[in-house]
């Protein structure tokens, strides 16, 4: 984009007259593509580089991800010396040249090349190879794909060599199906482009379509249209049949560089042999000052992957896994149990499998990749294992789960174990809501001792939050019960067999405290105001269970009628409240020393409960 600014020079004190004072105009351009080429300059029109904000600053701030590349050139299997050829005349021919005489070359040679492109056993393997890479990419990580041919009537022959091999893909109606071909043409073109051509309003609704991550359209074949300018951040891969250079190349190139979920780069999967033309670009950008690299090759990202499962192996030292192919669902917890063995041991897991999956997405089509899936997906296995035995607070979302366990449930040899962490220990699946004699003693008997004290503490923590979320003082004191045992295990200072006997006799002692309301002869809001009042043990040995049952009698149904929606909000409320309380409690002789904290306690109490009462 370019901004044409003028300005004039004149006297001081003088009136602008025009003509007779000098006008400047300076040409300020903005771009995203600089050009630097014998007959075709952004510097020289507009001057040097004011401001520099380049691939490098774009993926570190966040902007953009990176850039993959792949190429799939070999993969189709093609006669060595058309291989070659191909090679060469993508090297020679471009359809944007300026010359005339050269303009005129090129298509001789674009014609050439096109018949090499488009001959059907080629266009039928392309085909092939995009649908079985499509599906590997997807499996790793969600998104779409764009296909860009040489020609329309390239692109037009690819549609149903694809969809013969996914018929399901295919629907004449523009607002279903999964692929679609979006391209220029009109009424009098040739009857095999005529189903793809569209008119506006239908193109607007494809264009809608593809940019929607939850519509079934997933993928597009184009040869022109939607390479600038257009952006679809859920599109994660890009097949490159097409000869491009230069700005051209980068503008489409980078339709697979936005941001979105738990997307880690995009991917140009190249079928043609650009790659020449990417160094090319790259040393432009490099002479332009530019940082970073316009694409990354996949290579960089499988070696890394490579490294993190050594680092995963390493972790897994001494514990033979050996046989996980045909015993996974057997292993999965002894492994499990094996990691929280070690110190720091589920965090080390969880970090190193993250980066695992994050690898994997980035170079999850390639062969030596695909030979790792398996044993990836293994380690999926234990950490969903251990997530699911020990992660109670934070939840993840349904796109974070479904990234995390999407290769698990591709391989059916350890998606059993994954569904039932009760079955795969052995234990009938507890009343949670009571954590019985009987479970408890099941989770005693455990032979994976690290695992024991990882579920009992998700266990035992999950019913106090469920239990006493309305009971502040009760809460309080098991959690910080809970959190000590747990830091003295976790510093070493006691083993394991003693931890879950401690969290055994806690959880008996809090399944006795939530039914104490029964023998009390108090509600839930009662029982939760007579331990905010008997928090305070001088007030217990004054008063007397009576007078603070009594009290709690009659704190539930004064601030009950008093409560109003939101009240927690609002300052003369709450100090109506407060006062409440304070009159209650000198009125019954609260030991006054104490009352300002209860008085906090008992409001602190009341918010918890108010959302419950508004609701009845």
């Amino acid at each position: 984009m370019a901004v044409k600014i003028k300005c004039h020079v004149q006297s001081r004190n003088s009136t602008y007259i025009p003509g007779r004072d000098q006008e400047i105009c300076t040409f300020v351009g903005f771009t995203g593509t600089p050009v630097e080429s014998t007959d075709k300059d952004t510097r020289a029109v507009f001057g040097d580089y004011v401001s520099i904000y380049d691939i490098q600053d774009a993926v570190d701030d966040g902007a953009t991800v990176p850039i993959y590349y792949e190429s799939r050139l070999a993969k189709l299997d093609l006669d060595q010396a058309a291989m070659e050829q191909l090679n060469r005349d993508v090297e020679e021919v471009f359809e944007d040249e300026e010359d005339v005489a050269l303009r005129e070359a090129a298509k001789t040679r674009w014609a050439a090349l096109e018949k090499l492109v488009g001959a059907q056993p080629r266009v039928d393997q392309v085909a092939a190879d995009i649908v079985q890479h499509f599906a590997a990419r997807n499996e790793a990580v969600a998104g779409k794909g764009m296909i860009v041919g040489m020609s329309r009537e390239i692109c037009a022959r690819l549609y149903p060599a694809i969809v013969s091999l996914r018929p399901a893909w295919h629907s004449d109606d523009p607002a279903h199906g999964a692929i679609k071909v979006v391209m220029t043409g009109s009424a009098a073109d040739r009857e095999l482009l005529r189903p793809h051509i569209y008119n506006h309003s239908t193109k607007k609704l494809l264009e809608k379509r593809f940019k929607d991550a939850n519509d079934g359209l997933k993928l597009v074949i184009v040869r022109d249209m939607w390479l600038t300018g257009f952006d679809v951040p859920c599109l994660h891969t890009m097949y490159v049949d097409k000869p491009m250079r230069d700005h051209n190349l980068m503008q489409a190139i980078a339709r697979v560089n936005r941001v979105f979920r738990d997307k880690e780069g995009g991917l140009v999967v190249d079928y043609i042999g650009i790659a020449a033309e990417l160094r090319s670009a790259l040393k432009a950008y490099t002479e332009s000052r530019g940082k970073g690299q316009p694409t990354l090759d996949a290579a960089e990202a499988l070696a890394k992957l490579k490294e993190l499962i050594d680092v995963a192996r390493a972790l897994l030292h001494g514990f033979d896994f050996a046989g996980y192919p045909t015993r996974a669902v057997a292993l999965l917890l002894p492994a499990a149990n094996f990691v929280l063995g070690q110190e720091e041991g589920k965090k080390r897991w969880f970090d190193v499998v993250l980066a695992i999956t994050k690898a994997f997405s980035l170079c999850g089509t390639l062969d030596e990749a695909m030979a790792l899936r398996e044993e990836i997906a293994f380690f999926q296995a234990i950490r969903a294992v251990i997530a699911k035995a020990t992660t109670s607070e934070k939840k993840l979302s349904e796109d974070q789960k479904n990234a995390v366990l999407k290769l698990i449930l591709d391989n059916a040899v350890v998606a059993e174990g994954v569904e039932d962490i009760f079955k795969l220990a052995g234990l009938d699946r507890p009343d949670i809501g009571i954590l019985s004699d009987a479970f408890l003693e099941e989770v005693r008997r455990l032979p994976q001792r690290n695992f024991a004290v990882e579920l009992l503490q998700k266990l035992l923590n999950d019913e106090v939050k469920s239990r006493s979320r309305t009971n502040v003082v009760m809460e309080r004191k098991f959690s910080e019960r809970l959190q000590a045992a747990l830091n003295r295990y976790r510093g070493r200072a006691i083993e394991s067999a003693q931890v879950i006997e401690e969290l055994i006799a806690m959880a008996k002692e809090f399944r006795a405290a939530a039914q104490r309301g029964d023998a009390l002869g108090l509600n839930d809001s009662e029982l939760a105001f007579y331990d905010a009042l008997a928090d305070n043990e001088s007030a217990v040995r004054e008063m007397g269970d009576e007078i603070l049952k009594k009290i709690a009698h009659e704190l539930t149904d004064k601030l009950r009628r008093s409560a109003t929606v939101d009240w927690q909000k609002r300052d003369s409320v709450r100090a109506r409240l407060r006062n409440l309380v304070r009159i209650t409690l000198r009125r019954y002789k609260y030991p006054p020393e104490m009352q300002e904290e209860a008085i906090a306690l008992v409001l602190d109490q009341a918010e918890r409960l108010s959302d419950e009462w508004t609701r009845c």
